[in-house]
């Protein structure tokens, strides 16, 4: 018996892709402009996740492309012995033109080595792979069409693919395309139909996932009955929206899951802000009499908590409290859980002060090239986050601290830096759209200071104190976190909240900073109980697993 709780991948993990080898599972998520690339998990039973690493790593550069592109929706698959990576480069979008590049790589083992890519061409994005029963190979993905009188999203394309060629045929088909937007297709072969699982309806509040069949992969596709197979856009109370993107896999038992993409709004003003950006969820699901797909249970609604096998009287929910600290003594970035931008972080140093992280200032917030920060997904409204910092700014050119992160136009910045009215000080600089603001300087004394940030729902707070001890200062203004979020301001936008540390050396003169410590803790109000996770351990203490259910007294 499996209870399984969602988001299981909690914070910024978006466009699931999810695959079983055998009893194991994995799920590939989308990192658009964060590096390492294509994030990778692990679970044997659906229910306990653990992040195991990137498929593009090593190598892989993204400098230069715009915030929300990058690397769009991967998917996984398995044949001939072989894990596929479908991913797309989304290297710029303006107005109605985007510039995209669709790759496969593949690998004898999930954990690579990852083969060099071959390019699969330049017609759209969201390419997932179709294995046949017949040997063959086929891509399925949206057809972009740059013209302004014709719409964008012009109908998803079919296209085979030669493996001993390393290209594809050259020939797509056009297999399916409606009023709406459909985007995000996969396909599967059940019995003597071929489903198409399809999301519509962008991805924002309008976001469903709905299907089509055929009895011929190339069609004509009947589309589904139904409006969708799941859905949240009736139902603007349920805690989880944007409900989409999915994916199926089937089970060693023959049972059937549905991955999909939601987020958990926070809400201002009444509002909904999606701070955390779109999560990872699961759903069981099954193939009903008329052959279409429908949620166990009936509805089009995701659910929070599910069960697979029976559920015993008094299991409830593992409670989501968690904390983690990283004291950066293992020589390098643990990438399972910090990312950098576009590339691989060439500007820190584990080895110039023993115990501490040595950040080299990098670019300034606007560039798309090489920015020094460390950034963590935050994975609950409710979040604290410290950092033990010694930096001795010089000019007002150099900056270093705490930073809430949503993308180059949001962004709240806790900094230690130095001008000639106020010497070393510190200051909260922040972000909205093109409008910078910076609020009055505050005082600190000599010395490693350590900085804090207090998420609580849509409004963030910070905190400093010299790091030896003593008296702990707030910042005496709440921040709008609710603005780092996919839902504020008209342009669209992709990722989610990360909390980190940044470095900025403006005159490009070799200022450092170092930072000793970093830790977060993470809280779920929903359940009350909670009980503190070792991380670093991978287990409670007194439990055996990461995760588990616990029985009512």
């Amino acid at each position: 018996m499996s209870l399984i709780q969602n988001p299981v991948l909690r914070g910024f993990n978006p466009d699931p892709s999810i695959l079983r080898v055998g009893r194991d599972y994995y799920i590939a998520t989308s990192t658009f402009e964060y590096h390492p690339a294509v994030r990778l998990h692990h679970s044997t039973d659906l229910a306990h996740w653990r992040t195991i690493g990137h498929a593009l790593d090593a190598g892989f550069d993204l400098r230069g492309v715009p915030d929300s592109g990058g690397v769009w929706a991967p998917s996984l698959s398995y044949s001939e012995g072989q894990y596929w990576l479908a991913y797309s480069i989304v290297r710029s979008m303006d107005g109605d033109d985007k510039d995209i590049d669709n790759y496969l790589v593949t690998a004898d083992s999930i954990a690579g080595p990852w083969s060099e890519p071959v390019h699969l061409g330049s017609r759209g994005f969201d390419f997932s792979f179709f294995h046949d029963l017949d040997g063959t190979h086929w891509i399925v993905g949206v057809q972009w069409d740059q013209r302004p009188e014709h719409p964008s999203f012009s109908g998803l394309v079919l296209e085979q693919y030669l493996p001993d060629a390393r290209r594809t045929s050259g020939q797509a088909t056009r297999i399916y395309c409606e009023a709406g937007l459909v985007e995000g297709p996969n396909l599967y072969r059940v019995g003597d139909w071929y489903y198409l699982l399809i999301a519509a309806g962008g991805t924002g509040w309008n976001h469903g996932i709905t299907m089509a069949r055929s009895r011929e992969l190339t069609g004509p596709y009947e589309r589904d009955p139904r409006e969708a197979v799941l859905t949240a856009r009736h139902s603007p109370g349920d805690p989880l929206q944007k409900v989409g993107h999915g994916e199926l896999v089937e089970t060693p038992d023959g049972e059937w899951m549905l991955v999909h993409l939601a987020s958990r709004p926070t809400l201002h003003l009444g509002e909904r802000y999606c701070t955390l950006g779109r999560e990872t969820c699961l759903q069981h699901v099954r193939f009903e009499d008329d052959g279409w797909l429908r949620p166990v249970g009936g509805g089009d609604r995701a659910r929070v908590e599910l069960t697979l096998g029976d559920r015993p009287d008094g299991l409830i929910a593992e409670p989501l409290e968690r904390r983690w600290v990283d004291a950066f003594d293992a020589g390098g970035l643990d990438s399972t859980r910090w990312s950098t931008l576009r590339a691989a972080p060439r500007m820190l140093d584990f080895t110039a002060r023993p115990g501490w992280l040595r950040m080299r200032g990098g670019h300034s917030t606007s560039s798309v090239f090489d920015q020094t920060m460390i950034l963590t997904r935050v994975e609950e409204h409710h979040t604290e986050f410290e950092i033990v910092m010694d930096a001795d700014p010089a000019t007002s050119r150099e900056a270093a601290g705490l930073v809430a992160w949503y993308d180059r136009s949001g962004w709240i910045w806790l900094q230690v830096t130095f001008d000639r009215e106020n010497g070393r000080h510190l200051r909260v600089v922040q972000r909205v759209g093109s409008s910078t603001t910076r609020s009055d300087p505050v005082p600190v004394p000599e010395g490693s200071l350590r900085l804090r940030a207090v998420l609580d729902g849509p409004w963030l707070r910070f905190a400093f104190s010299p790091a030896t001890g003593g008296r702990v200062r707030e910042v005496q203004t709440a921040y709008p976190a609710w603005m780092l979020s996919d839902d504020h301001g008209p342009r669209l936008r992709f990722t989610g909240m990360f909390l980190g540390v940044r470095a900025e050396d403006l005159d490009g003169r070799g200022w450092t900073a170092d930072v000793r410590r970093a830790g977060m803790r993470t809280s779920s109000t929903r359940l009350p109980q909670a009980r503190a996770v070792d991380e670093s351990k991978g287990r409670h203490e007194g439990d055996s697993a990461a995760a588990v259910a616990v029985t009512k007294a």
